[in-house]
């Protein structure tokens, strides 16, 4: 742009009869409207200025409250094809560690998050010793359905088989089939979806296709993704990108991708933002990005978004009237300082200002947002909050945008 800003444009209007006052007038606006043709050329629409607000914020969930469950864990939240919300949870029957017996804990509500039922539990694993782990929520638009995809025997503690499970609604949360192993379709490598949201595409190439991202083990780490192009039906694996070295233990620094969640962009591209677990390059977010609908993860593809502090964790992240949103607890080492963040350019950038949505204790979060109307500008977040520790509750923050 600079260049354009020494155009000689003064002697041009003096010789059309523009009087020296006007002439300098002109000549003072230029930057203005330079920077005005800039934006106004296609596909360049000004970006519209937001201002997050936290308009309500309630405990979901408080561990070691509700019946037999110790601890309530890695909330993800979405809105159903009826415009409700449905919050869900893992209920960790018997301590707070990842492996141990579990339900899937549900809450909905029919009110834009100002009222919730009461908690229920939509499966039960028993007393598996590594029991099942969330998990990705996917809503299926163009059918108004609703899957949950989890995973059993995650890390093969006294168990040698993972499995991927999914539950599906055809009513808007409020029934639920029994479990359906999709091993059969993508093998039984451990893959562990999420946790977050799922995304069905709303653009080309392949719109209506269903993703849902997650990673592997620990030694064989990396992001993979589940595509489905029939509403749900069948499953295939899709694109990976894995760590480095792949299947070996890693060690401090090693190219390591983690818990992710994608979301699309309006050019049909879809970006993954993952956690970096053993810190590559720096403490913050691996992003990757994909032009074929997550068939592949290219490596030449990834880069590392250093305004987006973190301490390897789950995070949430989604787009918003073309602008996108992403929430973690912004600290390099500890998991504190729960916070959303914005970009209007993609992600390219992310506005000085945020939200602080809780200075203490902080960990996983989710995120979905309100359909496009203007009369309902939300956005809905679910995060693990403590005062002493992150296990100690879940909350459920309403944060409108002005």
């Amino acid at each position: 742009m600079a260049p354009l800003l020494l155009l000689p444009s003064l002697p041009c209007c003096q010789r059309k009869g523009l009087s020296q006052r006007a002439a300098s007038a002109f000549q003072l606006h230029l930057p203005g409207l330079f920077l005005l043709l800039f934006f106004l050329q296609p596909g360049t629409a000004l970006p519209a200025q937001i201002e997050p607000l936290v308009e309500s914020e309630q405990l979901l969930w408080i561990s070691g409250i509700v019946g037999h469950v110790d601890t309530f864990r890695i909330p993800i939240i979405a809105l159903t094809p009826h415009n409700n919300l449905i919050a869900v949870a893992e209920a960790r029957k018997h301590s707070s560690a990842d492996i141990g017996a579990k339900f899937i804990a549900v809450r909905t509500s029919t009110d834009k998050g100002d009222t919730w039922s009461p908690t229920t539990f939509i499966d039960n694993d028993g007393s598996q010793v590594d029991g099942l782990n969330l998990g990705v929520i996917l809503v299926d638009e163009e059918e108004n359905l609703i899957f949950i995809i989890y995973t059993t025997c995650a890390h093969h503690y006294h168990c040698n088989v993972s499995s991927t499970l999914l539950i599906e609604s055809q009513d808007d949360g409020r029934t639920w089939s029994q479990p359906r192993n999709l091993s059969k379709m993508i093998g039984t490598k451990m893959f562990a979806p999420g946790p977050g949201s799922g995304i069905q595409k709303k653009y080309n190439p392949q719109k209506g296709r269903l993703i849902a991202c997650g990673h592997g083990t620990i030694e064989e780490d990396g992001i993979f993704c589940l595509l489905s192009d029939d509403h749900g039906k069948t499953w295939r694996n899709g694109g990976s990108l894995k760590g480095i070295p792949y299947n070996q233990p890693k060690k401090f620094f090693d190219f390591n991708p983690d818990e992710n969640q994608p979301y699309e962009l309006s050019d049909g591209s879809v970006v993954i933002n993952a956690r970096n677990q053993n810190f590559y390059h720096c403490h913050c977010r691996i992003i990757v990005k994909s032009y074929d609908a997550c068939e592949s993860l290219p490596i030449e593809n990834v880069s590392f978004d250093e305004t987006l502090v973190d301490p390897a964790v789950a995070a949430g992240a989604l787009v918003k009237d073309n602008i996108v949103f992403f929430s973690n607890p912004a600290n390099p080492s500890k998991r504190i300082n729960l916070t959303l963040r914005w970009s209007y350019d993609e992600g390219k950038s992310w506005v000085k200002d945020n939200v602080m949505i809780w200075q203490g204790p902080s960990g996983y979060s989710s995120m979905t947002t309100s359909k496009n109307s203007s009369n309902d500008q939300y956005i809905y977040l679910v995060y693990e909050k403590g005062l002493v520790d992150i296990t100690e509750s879940i909350s459920f923050v309403k944060i409108a945008i002005k």
